[in-house]
């Protein structure tokens, strides 16, 4: 089978088609025969001098090929989309308890934009974030493709949305999916806005996409009991002061929502829990996943240059 290997660089991602054995599904694994996968920044930022070439993709959507021994609750041809082992090819693994029925109404390049960010997202939102209708949520980089899941699901659990970015004309554009308020700004000075927004009180929950130069302004944007989730580094500034008058006398959290160290039960328990919440969301059609731009196959190292040049609002997605 055909596979993309990728090599991620501090400047940009080295990109190499190989043509690879096809994979054999182990004891509680599926399979899959890729339809399409997506992008995701996390994998093509940074990497450490002299890395070796990885099979690329961490997510895919496509149909069940085969299950491994102990897999129930899955056969041949079923629809799924989850995370899964270099989604950059025409075949990939997928570990049965992350696999994820695709909704009738979604099609290949929308299933397959689904899994990562709007996992990430559910463990922000709701298993950590405790966001409620009312409550105000920020998000920074919120043209991304977390952010724009986030800014999707807030609005169907009913809350209010400012995001930042330093387009107004992505702003512009998300605000037809019922962003509340738009700050233009790459830097960290939106705070007076926000308090603006929220009548002096700040905002209940902060998604920061960007990283530690936006760190400090998002502690003073959060109203008492704030909950504060650091998700992404589009700044590769990976360190910040923390205000500790302001965490300790606002009692305020702050967590992070890596899968880095997270064991397979743990990630599963979060499909479950995303399953239960918020798929009947994409379900009906009151979630539906922004696709900015589909590549072929062949295009994915013009997607990843894509991506790198930050123009997307959304999800880049590979039709495989």
């Amino acid at each position: 089978m055909k596979a993309w290997w990728i090599t991620p660089g501090p400047g940009a991602t080295g990109v190499e088609l190989r043509e690879t054995t096809t994979p054999e599904p182990k004891a509680g694994e599926l399979l899959v025969r890729v339809r399409a996968t997506s992008l995701n920044r996390g994998e093509l930022l940074g990497g450490k001098p002299g890395a070796a070439a990885k099979p690329g993709g961490g997510e895919c959507a496509g149909e069940v090929t085969k299950a491994g021994d102990a897999v129930t609750g899955f056969a041949a041809g079923d629809r799924v989309m989850g995370r899964c082992a270099g989604g950059f090819a025409e075949h990939s693994v997928m570990d049965a308890r992350e696999a994820m029925r695709v909704p009738a109404g979604l099609g290949w390049e929308e299933a397959a934009a689904t899994p990562l960010v709007f996992l990430v997202v559910y463990d922000m939102l709701v298993a950590q974030g405790h966001l409620a209708a009312g409550q105000w949520l920020l998000v920074t980089g919120v043209s991304s493709g977390v952010g724009v899941a986030a800014l999707q699901t807030a609005k169907a659990l009913g809350a209010r949305v400012i995001g930042t970015s330093g387009s107004s004309d992505k702003l512009a554009r998300l605000e037809k999916l019922g962003l509340d308020v738009g700050i233009r700004t790459r830097a960290a000075d939106f705070h007076d806005a926000v308090l603006k927004a929220t009548d002096g009180k700040g905002v209940n929950l902060v998604v920061n996409n960007v990283g530690g130069s936006v760190f400090a302004e998002c502690v003073k944007s959060l109203a008492f009991e704030g909950r504060l989730a650091t998700v992404g580094h589009m700044d590769r500034v990976l360190s910040a002061t923390l205000d500790l008058e302001a965490l300790h006398g606002k009692r305020l959290t702050v967590f992070g929502v890596s899968n880095r160290f997270r064991t397979a039960g743990q990630r599963a328990e979060t499909v479950r829990g995303f399953v239960k919440d918020v798929l009947p969301f994409l379900a009906d059609g009151r979630l539906r996943p922004v696709v900015d731009k589909a590549f072929t196959f062949d295009e994915l190292p013009a997607a990843i240059k894509f991506m790198e040049s930050d123009a997307q609002v959304g999800k880049i997605v590979v039709r495989v």
